[in-house]
């Protein structure tokens, strides 16, 4: 047997028996890995459960929350509104963003994304879903003819009737702006109609309800404070906080 011919073999029988001791009959078992800190984490990930976490409680890596905090990006997600008190929402709940030409023009593409399979591209409707399920509204006839911005985001929100929920699918902005749009299908099913609910024609400044603040959309005079974070509110419990910390700003 020629020398190049023994070290081939015992090269092929090392592969051989690595590949077989890497092998296992449990689903869930990897086996042998190369490099593991390639494949998994060291440190540790909040959505991924390897190990037990010796740091956190209950030892696992996604903690709870702070009491009467808000994820990030996600202000304008609360407005503390039951799903079923849609008339709340009408009462309560305000457009920040203006009625620029842009955002209704927007909200036509977020309606022709979002809705336009059920209610129809003239929003009577008439949408292939709607031809077929039946029971779609038409916006331009009887109490949909009036709906109100609130009343559409809640809509959009928590859905109604038939109407499935799209809240985790449409962020508030893009329901605010789909509301805008569905005014214009309110005057005549017409979106030739899009010029004549556009109410500010020029740029307007940044305020508190273009960057995302929550409270904007609500009024204050209607809606009680039971049930919200109390946020920049100073504690009645002696020790409990100071202005300073937990009070006005």
């Amino acid at each position: 047997m020629s020398l190049s011919l023994k070290y081939g073999l015992s090269a092929a029988s090392l592969v051989l028996s690595l590949g077989v001791a890497s092998c296992t009959p449990e689903a869930g078992d990897p086996g042998v890995e190369y490099a593991p800190e390639m494949y998994e984490s060291i440190p540790y990930e909040p959505l991924r459960q390897l190990t037990f976490n010796s740091v956190n409680s209950f030892g696992i890596n996604e903690r709870t929350p702070a009491t009467g905090t808000v994820p990030r990006g996600k202000l304008a997600y609360f407005d503390h509104i039951p799903k079923d008190s849609v008339r709340i929402a009408e009462r309560t709940l305000h457009n920040p963003y203006p009625y620029t030409k842009a955002n209704v023009e927007e909200g036509q593409v977020l309606f022709s994304r979002y809705c336009q399979h059920c209610h129809g591209e003239k929003g009577d409707g008439m949408g292939p879903v709607g031809m077929k399920f039946k029971g779609v509204p038409n916006y331009a006839n009887g109490a949909y003819k009036t709906m109100n911005d609130g009343h559409i985001f809640h809509v959009i929100e928590w859905g109604r009737n038939r109407m499935m929920p799209h809240g985790s699918q449409v962020n508030p902005e893009e329901r605010w702006k789909i509301a805008m749009y569905v005014h214009v299908l309110q005057i005549n099913n017409d979106p030739a109609d899009l010029p004549k609910v556009v109410k500010v024609t020029g740029p307007t400044p940044d305020t508190d309800a273009t960057m995302g603040n929550a409270s904007v959309m609500t009024d204050g005079n209607n809606q009680k404070a039971e049930g919200k974070a109390g946020s920049h509110t100073m504690s009645n419990a002696p020790g409990q906080g100071n202005e300073g910390r937990n009070g006005s700003m």
